[in-house]
């Protein structure tokens, strides 16, 4: 190998390591090894609605695609692990680890990914590069191992001895050749599947196959505009924004290390998150709170929705002022919602709530959910109707 490229490659790594990145490995810019099997999932439908996966596949066969000179992939790892959940009372729901911190995470990784172009474009000047952190169409995960970062879980997430599952993946691609690392070639996850066990909503197809249509962080996160399937609202249990039940329980996230990423910390209530005090928020208060988060992405309604199945999972009567009140909320989706979560509740102000909501609402989709709702409450009463 030549020295210089072998020096820049030390540089390069060094630099990631003194800017906060956790791990750093450098790959050929080549076809990613698992382009098979992404093509595979992708046509059997696990995406889900996730379609802009489908629009951009041929993108995924080369990082070409991504910039059009590249040569060599800088792969890099950043734990966001820092404290464990807390205890969550009646009326909070969960959000994911990632989530927790008052900054989206891509924007912290694209600042630094920013300080490790500057340092390439400083040790090579007219050097091209592109930082990527989760938009654009790339494999990360696939150049991840390819790279020596880990392996695949059976729960489809990279796995590091050392650091555990709780990464955010980034790249840094480049036209520049670069000294590369050997693969990760073994896996480490031998007999257990205990992250496919603990699946609240079998959402694996098979071990190392992820059915996003039934991940909960697919439904909490990505289906924004329609219902969560009426089956899988009850296996959601108390998540409102993403799920880490999969990582949660895998023995190599036993002693991963604590971030010390100072945006990644939780902000005030967000470990645990109140579902009760969330339904009470308009679309300005939503906006202040959230900004600038990954759950300002995602979008007051679909959050919104979450909250409310959450709350009728409690089957709690303490929430029935808050959901009626949600029945009259400007967002469709976030009536139906409450319009089902009332349906659990066994008091007869639910009954109550949903037929005075019935006589006036005109969309069609929270109409079925009303008249569901109202049938399920009559047969556990065995209540006549009307």
């Amino acid at each position: 190998m030549i020295a210089g490229r072998r020096q820049l490659s030390d540089s390069i790594k060094a630099q990631a390591e003194h800017i906060g990145f956790d791990l750093v490995g450098i790959a050929p810019a080549v076809t990613p090894t698992g382009i098979n099997q992404f093509v595979d999932w992708l046509r059997s439908g696990f995406a889900g609605e996730m379609h802009y996966m489908e629009r951009r596949e041929a993108a995924y066969h080369h990082p070409r695609h991504v910039l059009e000179s590249v040569r060599s992939v800088v792969t890099l790892g950043l734990n966001y692990r820092t404290v464990e959940p807390e205890s969550k009372p009646e009326q909070h729901g969960q959000i994911s680890r990632y989530a927790w911190g008052g900054e989206d995470y891509h924007d912290v990784l694209r600042r630094m990914l920013k300080k490790l172009a500057e340092h390439l474009h400083g040790k090579s000047p007219g050097c091209r590069t592109r930082g990527i952190v989760d938009t654009a169409p790339l494999l990360e995960r696939d150049f991840a191992r390819m790279s020596g970062l880990g392996w695949f879980g059976k729960n489809t997430l990279l796995i590091n001895k050392r650091k555990g599952s709780w990464l955010f993946l980034a790249a840094l691609l480049t036209d520049l050749e670069l000294d590369y690392d050997e693969p990760h070639s073994a896996s480490h996850c031998g007999i257990c599947t205990r992250c496919l066990d603990a699946c609240p909503t079998d959402a694996f197809a098979a071990p190392y196959v992820l059915d996003a249509r039934r991940c909960i962080s697919y439904l909490t996160i990505e289906l924004r505009d329609q219902p969560i399937p009426v089956e899988l609202r009850e296996p959601m249990q108390d998540w409102i924004f993403g799920c880490d039940v999969c990582q949660d329980v895998c023995p190599w996230n036993t002693k991963a290390p604590s971030s010390v990423i100072s945006e990644f910390a939780p902000a005030p209530d967000a470990n645990p998150i109140n579902a009760a005090e969330l339904l009470t928020l308009d679309a300005v208060d939503f906006q202040s709170r959230f900004s600038g988060t990954p759950l300002e992405r995602t979008g007051r309604a679909a959050v919104l929705r979450n909250a409310a199945i959450v709350l009728g999972n409690t089957r709690d009567d303490q929430f029935i002022g808050v959901l009626g009140a949600s029945l009259n909320d400007a967002e469709p989706l976030i009536r139906g919602a409450a319009a089902w979560a009332l349906g659990r509740i066994s008091n007869p102000a639910s009954q109550t709530a949903l037929a005075q909501r019935l006589e006036v609402e005109t969309e069609s989709v929270v109409i079925v959910e009303i008249q569901n709702s109202l049938s399920e409450w009559r047969k556990r009463h065995h209540a006549p109707k009307d």
